[in-house]
Formats: structure tokens, C-alpha cells, sequence
């Protein structure tokens, strides 16, 4: 089911589904992505003010965006997204570690400008097993409007509206 600007409400969250992070998985996109000797040797993270390993921050997001984008994102008449606002790292993730969390609408606003679509920010947070918040933020999305007469341009940007 597809879900459009008018089906959405500031009202209803939507439950994450689970991932849990394995100690290959932490290393491997730290190796790639983020190599601090925290995020890729055990040796090195026992030593840390983390006391042990921990997974990248940008992983942590990663890994909540994709469950984000299985509970919500993926279901919308999306159109493209414009920005992430206040995100935060809350406490390390470490090897083992399962995240689950929520995700919802914060605010909806018609586009004055283009009347084929709207504007959502979502906001999601991640948890750990414990319950404890690990990642947070609000993603500023473009949504398509279900009775919209006008096609969205080719070639547009997300950049071009400026939230109008």
C-alpha cells in the first residue's frame, strides 16, 4: 500500500523491526567507512573511553534508517528527501547489540509552490535490547499528494522548492 501526504498524520508511530550488529558487521563498515581504531580493533576499543569496541555512529544510522525505511519510508509516495535534522548519537552500540526503535511524522505542510506534493519531517529513533535510545533524527521528506493534477517536472531537485 502506498501512502500518500493525505494518509499521513502526526498521530500514528510505526514500529521498527530488529537488526543486531555482530562484531564482523562493526568492523567491516568501520574498515570501510569509518576506520577509528575503535570502530575496527578490539584491542584498541578496550582502551577507549567506549571500553570496548563500539559501531560507528553513521553505521548505527544506517542500520535504523533501513528498518525506518521497512516500517514507513518504503511505503510512501516518496519523492525524494531534503536534508536530516538533529541527529544524535545517544550511546555506543556494541557487538551483539539489537536495535529496534520507531519512527512517525512530526509535521506535515502542504508545498505552496507545487501543489502535487507535501512536506514530512519524520523523526525516528533507535533503541537497544535495553531500551535504551542509541540514534535520533528527524528526516525532511517530500511526499506526493494523492489527487495532484500536476506531474512532478523532470529533472527537478529536491533543492528547488525550498519548503515553500
Amino acid at each position: 500500500m502506498t501512502l500518500h501526504f493525505e494518509d499521513l498524520d502526526t498521530e500514528t508511530r510505526f514500529g521498527l523491526g530488529e537488526a543486531t550488529l555482530t562484531e564482523a558487521e562493526i568492523v567491516a563498515f568501520a574498515e570501510r567507512f569509518d576506520p577509528h581504531p575503535f570502530h575496527v580493533d578490539p584491542d584498541v576499543g578496550d582502551e577507549s573511553p567506549f571500553g570496548g569496541l563500539v559501531a560507528s555512529g553513521l553505521h548505527t544510522y544506517c542500520v535504523c534508517n533501513r528498518l525506518a525505511t521497512d516500517a514507513l519510508f518504503g511505503d510512501l509516495a516518496f519523492l525524494g528527501g531534503m536534508g536530516v535534522e538533529e541527529l544524535r548519537w545517544h550511546r555506543p552500540v556494541r557487538p551483539g547489540d539489537t536495535l529496534t526503535g520507531t519512527t512517525g511524522v512530526m509535521e506535515l505542510r502542504a508545498s505552496e509552490s507545487h501543489p502535487e506534493r507535501g512536506y514530512a519531517d519524520l523523526y525516528t529513533e533507535g533503541v537497544n535490547g535495553d531500551g535504551d535510545r542509541v540514534v535520533s533524527w528527524t528526516a525532511l521528506g517530500m511526499v506526493r499528494r494523492r489527487d495532484a493534477a500536476v506531474e512532478e517536472p523532470r529533472g527537478a531537485t529536491a533543492g528547488s522548492d525550498s519548503r515553500k
